[in-house]
């Protein structure tokens, strides 16, 4: 499951979260954010319990994006204990994106 993430909730479901968070930054209109899409949505089923996985919307949400220093998406980072821990950006193949996940939690 994949929460829906804003400025509003931000702090409460990312900073305050006890388990890892991968934060996926995209847009409706980025093509290669729907690309990563299916991949996102694997990695949300196959880490339910170890990492929690949600989709802020840049547009919608820029606040948020600017304070983590967003400029191109798609960008994820994985928050571990309040803070990032790992920014990626541009498309990320499932086995790399796996490996940085492992890495941290």
């Amino acid at each position: 499951m994949e929460l829906t993430l804003t400025d509003q909730n931000f702090e409460e479901q990312v900073l305050k979260a006890t388990t890892p968070v991968l934060v996926d930054f995209y847009a409706d209109w980025c093509g290669p954010c729907k690309m990563m899409a299916p991949i996102i949505d694997q990695i949300a089923g196959e880490y339910e319990s170890k990492l929690v996985v949600g989709k802020l919307d840049v547009d919608a949400n820029q606040q948020t994006a600017q304070k983590y220093g967003v400029m191109s998406i798609p960008t994820l980072i994985i928050f571990k204990a309040g803070q990032p821990a790992k920014q990626l950006v541009g498309y990320q193949g499932k086995e790399a994106l796996v490996k940085e996940i492992n890495n941290i939690i």
